[in-house]
């Protein structure tokens, strides 16, 4: 969802009024449900699986969009879909502010510290991108394997290609997979590695720090455990690592890492065309049914031209996985046309910027304040701060024509307004950090599922593959910055 499309009243929002106050009392439910249940800590061997309340929104949102008992209308999936495009921008808002009072660490920050900020960029794209190519993952690769997507990761894709795209559910169920087993499996590697003897103990620190606060917890951990004369030194470095990876992963991110994500993808497709799917072929190829050629132009439109770039170097795909699009897309346009049937509606469902922002305005507050135990006007102050941050920001992106994302402008001003030159970052950073910003991930991820039913064919697609490629990208993330730090340590004091 573009910058544009979230400010501008939509010409035609198919009653989305009617169908916005169910969906947001729906997401406010099942998030609050979410956040009382709480963690769930499960031991495996020395390390742990948690399973935050983000977790149970996700599933409780997917179950009850994708049930057949009493099917959640197609609109209303569609609603929450475009409530997803804010919701990540407010959680891109509250990143902003824990930004700016680190941005000194830049300054101090060693040229090893600075450098190994490579790896994380470098290790995605080189073995896990292929590697998802090779298993046929097809567009949704791009969204997977750009980084090891975290947070800031759903703003990115769902700004560059929208929310309805298969680089948004790549990236999506990156998130999940890591959030449920990237700890765990940082927590072994780290243990691993450093058990070799063949790094310096502060190079694995700094690869621990992938932007992902428990995996930076769980790596630096495991490898304080074998150096424990060099814990204190250890847990400072990991830390500093995680922060410059967060300070730089955003624009890393949008500038970099995703386009060429892209290029790859739409290169290696060029080169090996019996590995493409038929998300990419049937677009080109103009698809044999009129239902895969509506399916064909949403995800054309949703994703941008760069997706069908490759889509039009490729003929065509295996019949199989024609055969294997159609009957999705015959899936997915079936239940559309019920739906559209039902209510009678046609077109997309947009949701005017001023009627989404109050709606999760509220929802976040309800939530952060059962996070923090009880209400407070700091939470609501915090909110409030966000939401004039985001309005900035989408301002000044549809001031540029969409040039620069929205988000650039949101992490840029909430940092210079949180850094330590501004006179008003102490109040600022006070009610902003009172809103606790796992609550908000609860909400994003609620609302996330909510959207999921009407895509549980196309996500059936990704199904198994996630977990080798989740795997090798945090892998190669880690490792190769590990590998990086070790051969720049030398260019600047420990």
């Amino acid at each position: 969802m573009t910058s544009s499309t979230l400010l501008a009243a939509p010409q035609r929002t198919r009653g989305s009024l009617a169908w916005l106050w169910p969906i947001g009392g729906l997401a406010l439910l099942l998030a609050t449900l979410s956040q009382l249940v709480g963690p769930l800590v499960i031991p495996v061997g020395f390390a742990a699986i948690t399973i935050l309340p983000m977790v149970w929104g996700i599933l409780a949102g997917g179950i009850v969009s994708s049930q057949k008992i009493r099917p959640l209308p197609r609109s209303f999936q569609s609603a929450a879909g475009a409530l997803m495009g804010v919701s990540v921008l407010i959680l891109v808002g509250s990143l902003a502010f824990t930004i700016g009072p680190n941005i000194p660490l830049l300054f101090r920050a060693g040229p090893a510290l600075l450098l190994q900020e490579a790896g994380h960029l470098l290790g995605t794209l080189i073995l896990a991108l292929p590697l998802a190519v090779l298993l046929k993952m097809g567009p949704a690769t791009i969204g997977a394997t750009f980084s090891i997507d975290r947070e800031g990761s759903f703003a990115m894709v769902s700004e560059k290609y929208g929310t309805d795209s298969h680089p948004y559910r790549g990236v999506l169920s990156m998130y999940v997979f890591g959030t449920i087993f990237g700890a765990v499996f940082i927590s072994l590697l780290a243990s691993v590695t450093a058990s070799l003897g063949l790094f310096d103990p502060l190079a694995l620190a700094m690869g621990a720090g992938v932007g992902s606060g428990s995996m930076m917890a769980a790596g630096a951990a495991s490898v304080a455990a074998q150096f424990p004369e060099l814990k204190d030194q250890i847990f400072a470095v990991a830390g500093t690592s995680n922060i410059i990876t967060s300070l730089l992963g955003v624009y890393v991110g949008i500038w970099i890492a995703l386009p060429l994500a892209d290029k790859i993808y739409n290169s290696l497709i060029r080169r090996f065309p019996h590995l493409a799917t038929a998300s990419d072929a049937v677009p080109a190829a103009g698809a044999a049914t009129a239902a895969g050629a509506a399916t064909a132009a949403a995800a054309a439109t949703a994703a941008g031209a760069t997706t069908t770039t490759a889509a039009a170097a490729v003929p065509a795909a295996s019949a199989a996985s024609t055969a294997e699009l159609e009957s999705a897309a015959a899936e997915s346009a079936a239940a559309e046309d019920a739906s559209d049937a039902a209510t009678g509606n046609r077109g997309p469902v947009r949701v005017p910027l001023y009627i989404a922002m109050p709606v999760l305005t509220v929802i976040g507050i309800f939530i952060a304040s059962i996070a923090a135990g009880g209400f407070s006007w700091n939470i609501l102050g915090g909110y409030l701060i966000i939401d004039a941050l985001l309005l900035a920001g989408l301002g000044l992106s549809r001031l540029c024509r969409g040039k620069v994302p929205s988000m650039v402008f949101i992490i840029t001003l909430g940092a210079l307004a949180s850094s330590p030159v501004s006179p008003f970052a102490k109040a600022l950073i006070t009610m902003v950090t009172s809103v606790n910003f796992l609550s908000i991930c609860t909400v994003v991820l609620t609302v996330a599922g909510l959207s999921l039913g009407k895509d549980i064919p196309l996500l059936r697609r990704i199904g198994w593959r996630i977990v080798p490629v989740g795997l090798v990208a945090i892998a190669s993330s880690y490792l190769f910055s590990v590998v990086i730090a070790q051969f720049t340590l030398g260019l600047g004091a420990h």
